[in-house]
């Protein structure tokens, strides 16, 4: 149990260092391109965590698809903002 959530907990701050990455906030230390893939891995993955969790038993782990929706909408927001951003021409 201790190693499902400690390998939770070290993607979720991965992600949240991909974010950072992203925001510039700070340096950037990939290429644009990589950071852009690994955040549609993210959407990928909190996608089917959001179809799993509405078809479980319990009250609580569907509760829980609300919240998975809700990354999904806004690492899906933030990857379209980004395609915008570099389509427009100045």
């Amino acid at each position: 149990m201790y190693a499902f959530e400690s390998a939770s907990i070290l993607a979720n701050l991965f992600l949240g260092f991909v974010l950072f990455i992203k925001g510039e906030y700070i340096l950037k230390s990939a290429p644009s391109r990589a950071v852009n893939l690994i955040l549609w891995a993210y959407l990928f993955l909190f996608g089917l965590n959001t179809v799993g969790n509405l078809f479980a038993e319990t009250l609580f782990e569907k509760s829980l698809s609300l919240l998975t929706l809700t990354f999904s909408y806004l690492l899906w927001t933030i990857l379209k903002k980004d395609k915008k951003t570099n389509t427009i021409a100045p």
